[in-house]
């Protein structure tokens, strides 16, 4: 053993905290301020909740922690009901609208907060976080709940969801070097060893652990069982995960095969350690396991959290498991969910984790859409898509089972992010010539909806107008038929072919009997009289917003304003357009729609741009533009919005050139129209007027004159 090794003393279960001065101070700047929201961003085991706990070890306000899990059964905010200990429903009434309910949940939350405080809410790992989770970090950044601070700990990945532009944000870097060598020897008590000794270890450790405290801690902990600091030298070079494996390996063979086999079990059924489930899966005592939790624990393996074992870290527990012969986890894993099976009410979502990972496609299934229709019957539908998703990977699946689960993926994956994995898996069973006609008509047109909400025009129309034949219900066919009448979609097709769908919309929603299906027809009806000019289309949304039409639809109202808004914008009747944003926008305010507030964004960027306010106006734009998540339907014309501000030619025609390959007719008519003006007025009039010839010949094949006012101009200059 060499003298190093020789001197080394057991640390802690949780080690020595050094560093991080300058994130401390910036924590507790944040935390002394009437609200802070606030984000601790960076990869595994860098040290986000050990700062977290070190910032509020001293609050002088209440701290509510919640642990956000993939696990976890669905309910929107569960990670804030768990740690509030709420067990009463945040809401009561009746079911309204999905963004409704949401915003209502969202609003009943933050009020809750707001009784509570001054508070402080830690908010672990919100990369794992419910949609509705997600959320209220969005509503708390948009409107702050004075005497609460919101500490956030996620770890980042380039297709992550972007925070609020309002949210502070602190990234939590690995250690340097002199800090790694301030953590080893806090750790360590050295009595004869030689600096030069000294040196090349903290050298050697810096080096392979990439200075993250976690991994550090792991490594100096093994060199009090193996007591070899040589072995820094042996680990190849690459990725910690595989120097945390060595370590953890070796660590793990001091204590044993029963322990081992324990720990193994434990990191299968899930991130606690709870001795009975253990017993019951490995068929062994209780006292047994008990014991060998503890002696995990006296190693650091594990440590106390409320009264209960946990793993140290995520990546502990990932080593230990991926520790475990294949065979052996699969088995843990149905044995785990035997035993949840007794459980009532069943954790479907657990169940299906297990199942999934036991090798058995049927029970999986079946624990998988159980879970989606618990998450779709509390309007959660991207919970209930990730669980959808994670079905269509067993393509020996009969027929019907495949469809029916596809059918709910379209329903919930059209307003969830969950779009693109979605559509794949939409066109594949499109594909089947065998798809029954019913199934053939929900899923085109749950596709069709998708491709055009990603920007896809053409193809999303098309999509939905061979849908239609197979569309056995009235009101289904009869809101398919009003998207197809709108005449800002697609190049190529007359409005006269617009007008004749909307009249056959008309028709089905009568047939349909169903209120709001008639109501999408005269939403499109009002569109398509705005977008040809009608003289007369001004006053008919007046009537129908003031009268009973809407009464009980708040969220089509909404809609309604901002759609006949962007028609207005089209023909150029800013004054009507103002009008309707303004109506739009106090109710999308009013009720929290969140997914219809990058809509009233965009047509505020259109009028703002026609009324000449240009101030902040790029600004706006460019966060507008960093968050395409929440419209990509709308990112084109936010584009053509900030290339025409700009002056910018390479941006325009960027724009064209998009618009063109997707076959849509809007904005291609005004980014055409822009580039010819910026042409002709940088002295390049012949191939301006080429392009003002090209706006007008789409506003001819459209047959919407009113398209082409600015077109027109431009050639009679």
């Amino acid at each position: 053993m060499s003298s190093l090794a020789a001197s080394l003393a057991l640390p802690s279960a949780t080690g020595p905290f050094v560093g991080r001065a300058e994130l401390l101070t910036a924590l507790r700047a944040e935390l002394a301020k009437p609200y802070a929201l606030v984000v601790l961003t960076g990869e595994a085991g860098v040290g986000k909740t050990r700062l977290v706990a070190e910032v509020l070890a001293d609050s002088p306000v209440p701290v509510i922690v919640a642990h956000c899990d993939d696990l976890r059964e669905p309910q929107p905010l569960g990670p804030l009901l768990d740690g509030l200990r709420l067990t009463r429903p945040l809401v009561d009434g009746p079911p309204l609208d999905p963004d409704a309910d949401r915003a209502r949940l969202l609003r009943a939350m933050a009020a809750l907060l707001r009784d509570r405080g001054p508070l402080v809410v830690a908010l672990e790992d919100l990369q794992m976080a419910d949609p509705a989770t997600r959320e209220l970090v969005d509503h708390l950044a948009a409107h702050p709940v004075t005497g609460l601070t919101v500490l956030i700990t996620m770890r980042e990945s380039p297709t992550a969801r972007p925070l609020p532009s309002a949210v502070r944000r602190l990234p939590v870097t690995p250690l340097g070097r002199d800090e790694v060598a301030a953590l080893a020897t806090s750790l360590l008590i050295p009595r004869d060893t030689a600096a030069a000794t000294h040196d090349r270890f903290v050298t050697h450790l810096y080096e392979r652990t990439a200075g993250i405290p976690f991994l550090v801690e792991e490594v100096v902990r093994s060199l009090v069982t193996d007591g070899d600091v040589e072995q820094f030298r042996r680990h190849p070079d690459g990725a910690v995960p595989a120097l945390l494996r060595d370590v953890l390996q070796g660590r793990l063979s001091y204590l044993g095969d029963t322990v081992r086999e324990i720990l193994g079990a434990a990191a299968a059924i899930g991130p606690a350690a709870d001795p009975h489930p253990i017993a019951v899966v490995l068929g062994a005592g209780e006292h047994t396991v008990a014991a060998a939790l503890a002696q995990a624990r006296d190693a650091g393996l594990l440590h106390e959290r409320d009264g209960r074992l946990w793993f140290r870290h995520t990546l502990a527990r990932q080593v230990v498991y991926e520790l475990v012969p294949p065979g052996t986890r699969r088995l843990l894993h149905l044995r785990a969910a035997r035993l949840l099976e007794e459980q009532k009410p069943r954790p479907v979502a657990r169940l299906a984790h297990h199942y999934r990972l036991a090798g058995s496609p049927a029970d999986h299934v079946r624990n998988a859409e159980a879970a989606a229709d618990l998450a779709a019957a509390q309007r959660d539908d991207a919970t209930a898509a990730r669980f959808l998703l994670a079905t269509t990977v067993y393509p020996d699946l009969p027929r019907p089972v495949r469809v029916r689960l596809a059918v709910k993926l379209g329903r919930s994956a059209i307003e969830s992010v969950a779009q693109t994995d979605a559509i794949p898996v939409l066109r594949r069973l499109l594909a089947d010539r065998r798809l029954p006609p019913g199934a053939r008509g929900d899923l085109g047109l749950a596709l069709g909806r998708m491709l055009r909400q990603q920007g896809d025009a053409r193809e999303g129309y098309d999509e939905i107008e061979r849908a239609v034949p197979y569309l056995r219900q009235h009101d289904r066919r009869a809101r398919a038929l009003a998207v197809l009448s709108a005449p800002d979609t697609v190049v190529g097709r007359h409005v006269t072919e617009h007008q004749r769908l909307c009249a056959e919309a008309a028709a089905e929603a009568a047939l349909s009997g169903d209120p709001s299906a008639r109501l999408a027809v005269l939403i499109a009806q009002l569109s398509l009289a705005l977008e040809t000019g009608d003289p007369d289309a001004g006053a008919a949304i007046t009537a129908a917003l003031a009268d009973g039409t809407f009464a009980g639809y708040p969220r089509e109202r909404a809609r309604a304003c901002l759609n006949w808004a962007q028609g207005a914008l089209h023909t150029d009747r800013t004054d009507v357009a103002a009008g309707l944003l303004d109506t739009g926008r106090r109710l999308v305010d009013d009720a929290d729609y969140e997914r219809l507030r990058p809509v009233v964004e965009l047509t505020a960027f259109g009028l703002d741009l026609a009324a000449g306010r240009h101030d902040g106006l790029v600004e706006r734009l460019l966060h507008f533009l960093a968050r395409p998540y929440r419209l990509p339907l709308a990112m084109a014309d936010a584009r053509l919005h900030l290339a025409r501000l700009r002056r910018d030619e390479a941006g325009l025609r960027a724009v064209v050139a998009e618009a063109t390959r997707v076959g849509a007719v809007w904005p291609l008519v005004p980014a055409r129209t822009a580039l010819a003006d910026l042409l002709i007025s940088s002295g390049r009039g012949e191939e301006g007027r080429a392009e003002a010839r090209a706006a007008l010949d789409l506003v001819a094949g459209k047959g919407l004159p009113a398209w082409g006012t600015e077109a027109n101009r431009l050639l009679q200059r």
